[in-house]
């Protein structure tokens, strides 16, 4: 198995795109994380769903846990407030990583190597020539898994 064979249609989201949007996004098709493309249309991030969460919970609670008891349910489910008038931009990492990138010949074992060293639940394949970069698609973890088990059967 091929990346060019394995990679998918996946959902994806420009680095100007409205957070809510990409939010609303990732809660609709239960993605872990989606794929951040520059203005060129080139794999610049990968927004895990948990990085949006973290944007959304106040800093306070993030660093003592135990003030999330005295947020009442009220004041609770109006958290992705905090998304309005942001971007994806704003919602990435600032020590983000460049996202994996695999070429459209990199063997399933290459795609899997690449996942485990990075940690991440998507890998781009792109493909390269003189023209620039073209996301062919996207290998999630899940899909993967699937197909490496069906070859193991």
């Amino acid at each position: 198995m091929l990346a060019r064979d394995l990679a998918v249609e996946y959902e994806t989201v420009g680095v100007d795109t409205d957070a809510m949007a990409a939010a609303r996004l990732m809660a609709e098709h239960r993605l872990p994380a989606l794929l951040v493309l520059d203005e060129q249309g080139v794999p610049k991030a990968i927004l895990p769903a948990s990085q949006m969460i973290k944007v959304v919970v106040p800093a306070y609670v993030i660093e003592d846990p135990t003030l999330a008891a005295v947020v009442d349910e009220r004041h609770a489910d109006k958290l992705c407030k905090a998304l309005a008038g942001l971007t994806v931009r704003d919602c990435l990492s600032k020590s983000l990583p460049a996202p994996p990138v695999a070429e459209p010949d990199a063997t399933a074992l290459e795609v899997a190597a690449l996942m485990a060293q990075v940690r991440s639940p998507l890998v781009a394949v792109v493909d390269k020539d003189k023209s620039g970069m073209r996301l062919l698609g996207v290998i999630t973890a899940a899909h993967l898994l699937e197909r490496l088990l069906i070859a193991a059967s």
